[in-house]
């Protein structure tokens, strides 16, 4: 009997190897994954955390749907199970100060969160001015940072993000840190001195949660709902949705962007040879201007473009042979720094302070070459006046001032108006989204608030905005009484000796009507700007008033934490009599003068200047040119010379009686 023949088909059956094969790899990954579970903690719940005391918390987190989640802490178990979406929650009941701790999460896997302190967390957040961190200042607090030894205040730095569509439930990276030497560069300036001083007095740990980010209006930070009353803004939010709109938007500026910019080099410093910065490169042409000093303020009007500038710089033969750092204050825009034909430093917008680093090898004894290129896109180029210009090495100096020679390297043609720029991270409810929608379940003492300087042309929606963004993060961290403490603008720009009119003036004052919040406290810092830096370098005392703030409202000390505040103004005669609250032990003024800064107007609300003395506990106003007076004005203007305070050595607050 013939066997039935049997055909091998080569192909076919190593597809279906294959196939099979390839099957059972995704089921051993399925089940591996299953198996690995899907316990996950949000990134602020992590080693080094900082739980609030005294409060019942919750710890939550994520994991497969209806995975059953077990907490140990401190030999007792907690247990929860997840939801069909995958999300879970635990309750703590309230916790004292103390630790550390660890707390150990078992699900189909298992985390472990070590070094877990309890004590109390600030949310701090804002603009620049919140931002700036101790290692941008570490000339100011050198000792500070190299003393820096608290290992029970830490900080959460959160990551810049910002997102159109909608709020999330985490961040995208993040750690807490202690404030230990130099690990505490990054730390927030403003918040460190806030919790030093807190930590000092009450020796509780403290966390800083610090969600700040440079140059965004304060509609950025709150949320869709607590817009719900501005209708301008509820649109663009609706629009930013868009994501087509968001695409076409940018891709329109940057058409347009790249049409102004020259298809190719087009600065002669560059487009020479040798280079202008060269040590080879012998001047011819260059012309004499000084630094520090704006060059529109030279002989060179209305010019945005690249200006070169040169120097022999004598250097003694003891600063060689070691590392040295340079100090050129700060440039207005942008700069590169050569030093004998090396770069050895740049920074490419405005506001940073100036300090290279120069390498060993560089400087040598006698002349050397120091070459700056600064590129200015648009008002005043150059030196910003009243900072430090100088190049030292352990105990030599050489000072940077006088006068240099200079060159235009190029000139830019005029901008085109209205260039159609969409910053995501400045629109509305982009960073409440990214950067504080994450954190809304993790309980916090309270709030400290930097920012108004990107609102400062719109104080008149800022009085509605930042009351709308306290209720909101009150609403959203459902606790209704949370502190709210804020910076008051400090003195910033140049001097009038007029009375004038002033946008900072007016975010002040929307700032200080804020104060019919409940619960919320002002710390007023006119005295501690500086007239040529919208970073003024003194962050200790705009922290420590803070804390002065938090003593009072978060922990009810009974202290005097505000400079004098405006509560009244009786007009009689020609004369105004001017009430205040915390006027503490009394008014004062710093100098021993009579107190300044006040200004009074008639019915027409033309203001001059007005004399005024204190009487106990009221100051009097009055001018001998207008006899039926409205209205008084204290310290409006952008930087004004104030000298009011109250005997406990608080500035008091800027304010119009205008409605």
């Amino acid at each position: 009997m013939t066997e039935p023949s049997v055909k091998f088909h080569p192909i076919n059956d190593f597809d279906v190897i294959m196939n099979r094969s390839i099957c059972l790899l995704i089921i051993l990954f399925l089940q591996s994954f299953v198996l690995l579970g899907q316990v996950k903690l949000p990134r602020v719940i992590s080693d080094g955390a900082v739980l609030q005391r005294n409060t019942e918390l919750k710890i939550w987190g994520w994991a497969s749907a209806g995975e059953k989640i077990e907490l140990t802490f401190r030999k007792k178990k907690f247990k929860t199970q997840a939801d069909g979406a995958g999300n879970w929650t635990l309750k703590l009941p309230p916790q004292p100060a103390g630790g550390p701790f660890e707390m150990i999460f078992k699900g189909k896997n298992e985390i472990t969160v070590k070094n877990i302190l309890f004590g109390d967390v600030w949310f701090c957040s804002g603009q620049s001015n919140m931002v700036h961190q101790m290692n941008i200042h570490d000339v100011t607090y050198a000792k500070d940072i190299t003393e820096a030894n608290y290992p029970e205040i830490r900080q959460f730095l959160v990551p810049n993000r910002n997102n159109l569509q909608g709020p999330q439930t985490d961040l995208a990276d993040g750690s807490w840190q202690e404030a230990l030497g130099e690990n505490v560069g990054p730390f927030s300036a403003v918040a460190y001195f806030f919790a030093r001083k807190l930590y000092e007095k009450y020796n509780v740990p403290i966390g800083l949660i610090n969600a700040s980010v440079g140059g965004t209006p304060i509609e950025a930070w709150t949320s869709e709902e607590g817009l719900k009353d501005f209708e301008g803004i509820l649109k663009t939010i609706q629009q930013n949705k868009d994501t087509a709109y968001v695409n076409t938007t940018n891709r329109a500026a940057s058409e347009v962007a790249a049409a102004y910019r020259p298809k190719q080099e087009t600065d002669l410093g560059l487009l020479a040879d040798p280079k202008w910065y060269d040590v080879t490169y012998q001047p011819k042409g260059w012309r004499t201007i000084n630094i520090p000093g704006y060059w529109e303020d030279q002989g060179l009007k209305d010019l945005n473009g690249v200006v070169w500038y040169r120097k022999e710089i004598d250097v003694p033969a003891s600063m060689t042979g070691k590392v040295a750092k340079v100090f050129l204050g700060r440039i207005v825009d942008a700069d590169v720094l050569y030093i004998n034909g090396k770069q050895v430093g740049n920074t490419t917008y405005q506001y940073p302070q100036r300090r290279y680093t120069i390498p060993a090898d560089v400087l040598k004894s006698g002349k050397n070459i120091f070459v700056i290129r600064v590129t200015n896109q648009a008002g005043k180029g150059g030196f910003v006046p009243d900072k430090p210009y100088c190049i030292f090495a352990d105990k030599d100096t050489v000072d940077l001032k006088g006068y240099w020679q200079y060159k235009v390297g190029d000139v830019f043609a005029p901008r085109p108006p209205g260039l159609p720029a969409l910053a995501a991270q400045n629109q509305p409810t982009a960073l409440y989204n990214a950067m504080v929608a994450p954190l809304i379940k993790y309980p916090v003492k309270g709030i400290l608030w930097y920012q108004g300087e990107s609102n400062a042309g719109r104080a008149d929606e800022y009085v509605r905005l930042l009351p709308a963004l306290i209720t909101d993060w009150r609403d959203k961290w459902k606790q209704p009484g949370m502190p709210f403490i804020y910076a008051q603008l400090p003195g910033f720009m140049e001097y009038n000796y007029l009375p004038s009119e002033s946008n900072w003036a007016k975010l002040r004052e929307s700032q200080r009507k804020a104060l019919s919040v409940s619960n919320t406290a002002m710390t007023v810092n006119i005295d501690l700007g500086e007239w040529n830096d919208i970073h003024p370098d003194n962050k200790k005392d705009v922290g420590e008033r803070m804390t002065l703030a938090a003593l009072k409202i978060a922990y009810r000390e009974n202290i005097i934490h505000s400079g004098p505040l405006i509560k009244e103004a009786i007009i009689e005669g020609n004369q105004i009599t001017l009430s205040f609250d915390h006027t503490g032990s009394g008014l004062t003024t710093n100098d021993g003068e009579m107190p300044r800064e006040f200004a009074i107007a008639g019915a027409d609300k033309k203001f001059i200047w007005a004399k005024a003395k204190i009487a106990g506990d009221k100051v009097i106003v009055w001018s001998d040119t207008i006899s039926n007076p409205v209205y008084v004005r204290y310290a409006w203007a952008d930087n004004p010379d104030v000298n009011l305070y109250n005997k406990e050595g608080l500035p008091a607050s800027p304010f119009t009686t205008e409605k």
